[in-house]
């Protein structure tokens, strides 16, 4: 049986010392900190057994927090799975600061962080484990659209929305089509074909597709 720690019990609203916590206490905010916590558990357990073999139990474990805690913050392992691959790709893609380098194509190029490949390896499994989740639950799709391509196709939104601001870009550019070319590539290599999505992708993507589908010579 999995034990819950001290800060599992607070936060379900009951008191350690065995007693019930007064009701006020009860949906008290939850600990974002906690919640990265199990987060990165989860994608450990995903990279390490897939879907399928993992359990929401393990994570726990894993976690070292107790399965009320678990199960209080996702009613399924869909849910959690979901939820920490977003969190996932989201420290990827940090909307706020994106590159400003004055060149459309050099700022495709810096929203790519290098990762030593033991890290690529890791979350390139992960994600083979979406590829399962989405086998078994095609209703949330669009919900892993959302979390996983969104976010990139809106910052290339922005980036070549600057580009056509300066005068780099026609201004009768189909941003929106473009803006998804690299996301959607992106998201059928490491989903279906299971390869990183790496420098030397990226590249060839920015000056094969992106940069003459806007008007832009290739290098």
């Amino acid at each position: 049986m999995i034990s819950e720690t001290t800060q599992d019990r607070t936060e379900a609203g009951t008191d350690t010392s065995g007693g019930a916590r007064p009701s006020a206490t009860v949906g008290r905010k939850r600990d974002a900190s906690r919640d990265a916590t199990i987060l990165d558990a989860a994608i450990s357990i995903l990279a390490e057994v897939g879907y399928d073999g993992m359990t929401m139990d393990m994570v726990a474990v894993r976690a070292k927090a107790g399965k009320a805690t678990v199960y209080r913050r996702w009613a399924t392992k869909a849910d959690m799975v979901l939820e920490a691959v977003a969190r996932m790709k989201r420290e990827q893609v940090d909307l706020d600061n994106l590159p400003d380098t004055g060149s459309l194509r050099d700022d495709l190029l810096a929203l790519f962080r290098p990762q030593p490949m033991e890290e690529t390896e890791r979350k390139l499994r992960a994600m083979a484990g979406m590829t399962a989740l989405l086998s078994q639950h095609p209703a949330l799709a669009d919900t892993a659209h959302d979390a996983l391509v969104a976010p990139w196709v809106e910052a290339n939104r922005v980036l070549i929305r600057r580009a056509v601001d300066r005068g780099e870009i026609p201004p009768d550019a189909d941003i929106e089509m473009v803006a998804q070319v690299m996301p959607s590539m992106g998201a059928y290599r490491t989903l279906i074909r299971r390869q990183p999505f790496d420098r030397t992708f990226l590249v060839a993507m920015v000056d094969g597709l992106v940069l003459p589908a806007l008007g832009l010579p290739c290098k």
